[in-house]
């Protein structure tokens, strides 16, 4: 067998480059002597570019790996650090990664890194985090409702009776009340939606369905003057949820989307579908882990989140909007959670992408759906 030693067994060489994730052995000079070939993918270089280049070449400045490399050489011993920030544009944004350093046996002052980028369980576990938002509104909007609701009806009809017997400057005060009363009462109206427990009832919908619903409603208001760009992959499959809340979704994404891009020349909006294998979630309630290979992405070209909320804009009342509540992507992240999905944002100066993740529709889903609509019924 190629690659193996005299008593054949695969080469040292053929099990490193059999890990899915990165190893490279460094020499006292921080020289790169080794790499797997994960390693190509990971530095976005051939290995033996990468056996030419010091470590710090990839590495954005100041990065902790490099006094992470000398203390392994200090201590002689092994140490892990997780979740160093090592983001860059040669590596790219938002990378995240879990380092296994060692020192080299033998030879002295090499170390020998395993690097585990983490992007994808920061995501997830962000994802947690707005789910855990959501639940947090839909207790405080069943208390609003019983709580605020009920005053506010009396003191709204306290301003019609003072209306009817009072002088004009009265009235201009007692149409304040009212106004104000009407605008807390849609307030909680909006917020009651977060309460809303009752299972979904879902079937196979034809996503493409819906975005041109979405599309057809935004061109005809507001955004009729932006650019809108479809680019669908039409082989994909349908997946398992409510269509009148999947326009929802999408409506405030793509209402968001004009908003960001209105003030500036060239306005565009991208809705975009794809088949992303590879992204599985587990789901409480669940036996295994379900799989999200539906991928559907709204972007646009405009100015970006602000990176100090960028972490949290799906949490409630987290907004950049003058006049906003900062509910529309916390009921999104709640509408996608119900549908066992999970949505992500990618945010910088060149604009904002929105990404769904959404499991296919199954036919035993469906048997699963009709058993939980009798249960529902008989109750």
């Amino acid at each position: 067998m190629m690659g193996a030693d005299n008593n054949n067994r695969p080469a040292p060489e053929m099990i490193l480059d059999a890990i899915q994730h990165p190893v490279v052995m460094v020499a006292p000079d921080n020289q790169i002597v080794y790499a797997n070939q994960a390693s190509e993918e990971f530095f976005r270089s051939s290995v033996s570019y990468i056996c030419r280049r010091k470590i710090d070449a990839f590495l954005p400045f100041g990065s902790p790996v490099l006094p992470l490399i000398e203390q392994i050489r200090r201590e002689r011993s092994a140490i892990n650090e997780y979740k160093i920030d090592i983001s860059s544009p040669r590596l790219g944004k938002e990378l995240v990664v879990d380092i296994f350093g060692s020192p080299y046996p033998d030879a002295l002052d090499y170390v020998v890194l395993q690097l585990l980028p983490q992007s994808a369980a920061v995501k997830l576990d962000r994802q947690m985090t707005h789910r855990s938002a959501a639940r947090t509104v839909t207790g405080l909007a069943a208390m609003l409702a019983h709580e605020i609701k009920n005053p506010l009806s009396g003191i709204r009809g306290a301003a019609q009776l003072l209306e009817m017997s009072g002088n004009e400057e009265d009235r201009n005060l007692t149409r304040l009340i009212k106004e104000e009363t009407d605008r807390i009462v849609k307030l909680v109206d909006r917020m009651e939606v977060f309460s809303d427990e009752r299972p979904l009832q879902k079937t196979a919908v034809n996503v493409h369905s819906v975005l041109e619903h979405v599309k057809r409603l935004a061109e005809s208001g507001f955004a009729r003057n932006l650019k809108i760009t479809e680019l669908y992959d039409p082989s994909l499959p349908a997946v398992h949820g409510n269509r009148d809340q999947l326009v929802q979704v999408f409506l405030n994404l793509i209402k968001n989307a004009a908003e960001s891009v209105q003030d500036g020349e060239g306005g565009e909006i991208i809705i975009s579908t794809g088949y992303r294998p590879g992204i599985h979630l587990s789901i409480p309630g669940a036996g295994e882990k379900v799989a999200l290979p539906i991928e559907l992405c709204v972007s646009d070209n405009g100015k970006g989140i602000p990176e100090e909320i960028r972490a949290h804009i799906f949490d409630p009342f987290i907004t950049t909007k003058t006049n906003g509540s900062g509910l529309g992507l916390a009921l999104v992240a709640k509408i996608v959670g119900d549908h066992g999905g999970m949505i992500e944002c990618e945010s910088g100066g060149d604009g904002t992408t929105m990404r769904i993740l959404l499991p296919i529709y199954k036919e035993n889903e469906r048997e699963s759906s009709n058993k939980e609509t009798l249960s529902e019924d008989a109750a």
